[in-house]
């Protein structure tokens, strides 16, 4: 929390820009909103999806915000793209108080950024006994997949297949987010990248529905190419469970908050214009 408050404080201190604003949220139309009236229509959903940029500072600190603020709402269980499925046992069992933060650090893949950027919402989590599920397919599948098909994966054991999304997994090759992948690489278009994407995004969607329980809400922290424009994790949610009621936030930058670019028009539900000048966490 010190450094979280910390960098709060530096971030404070910087020069704004035009709006003199340091963030400014938006609907999917662009129409301005406060953070409380953001805060009532999350409570209304089952999950959330808190896209995020990995090294925005003013974007981590507004995550624990809007976990705090929640939690006063609703009874939740939180979830997050930074920890890999086969790491489950570990960060359980430090949230549980099983074992201490030098043993987790052992036990669990943790970003380089943690200490500044998550640790903050694990210690929310073990604080208020709140589940922390780690969703991500570990790594190793991932470039498993890209390097040599999605084929790869069935020699992988029943253990390991339990850490992924189950097998084979729907793919959807046509959506927007997919092609902009391959489009970028225009001269060595190769599937299997967006599919690398696909299995990340099919494994996090997979481990929410999994771990979903009502009447609680499940907050989850991803980046936000994972769930902008309502694709990725959000396309699978709705393969896995239909049923469910789904909001997300996004985040982008600009030198001016006040003015909401077209470009943004329905990336999410609610679109977080942060300054351009906030301090990155690396």
């Amino acid at each position: 929390m010190k450094n979280i408050i910390a960098v709060f404080m530096l971030f404070c201190t910087v020069s704004y820009g035009q709006s003199g604003l340091p963030y400014q949220i938006y609907t999917s139309k662009g129409k301005k909103v406060t953070y409380e009236k953001m805060i009532k229509e999350l409570t209304k959903n089952d999950v959330v999806l808190f896209g995020e940029f990995h090294n925005n500072s003013l974007g981590h600190w507004l995550q624990l915000q809007v976990t705090q603020s929640l939690g006063e709402k609703r009874e939740l269980m939180l979830g997050a793209e930074m920890f890999e499925a086969d790491n489950q046992k570990g960060l359980s069992d430090y949230v549980h108080g099983a074992i201490d933060e030098e043993a987790f650090g052992k036990e669990v893949r943790l970003w380089n950024n943690y200490k500044t950027d998550y640790k903050p919402l694990v210690e929310y989590a073990k604080t208020n006994k709140r589940e922390f599920i780690a969703t991500n397919v570990p790594r190793r599948y991932a470039s498993l997949l890209f390097k040599k098909g999605t084929e790869a994966l069935d020699s992988l054991s029943v253990e390991e297949k339990s850490w992924i999304a189950p097998l084979p997994f729907a793919y959807d090759g046509n959506l927007p987010g997919y092609k902009k992948m391959l489009d970028m690489f225009e001269d060595h278009k190769d599937e299997n990248l967006p599919k690398a994407q696909a299995i990340k995004d099919a494994t996090m969607g997979h481990f929410i529905v999994k771990n979903f329980k009502a009447p609680q809400l499940f907050l989850h922290f991803n980046g936000s190419y994972h769930s902008n424009n309502f694709e990725g994790i959000v396309w699978y949610l709705n393969h896995y469970n239909p049923g469910l009621k789904i909001n997300t936030i996004t985040m982008v930058e600009s030198d001016n908050t006040g003015n909401f670019e077209n470009d943004n028009l329905g990336l999410a539900n609610f679109i977080i214009v942060i300054d351009a000048n906030i301090l990155k966490s690396f």
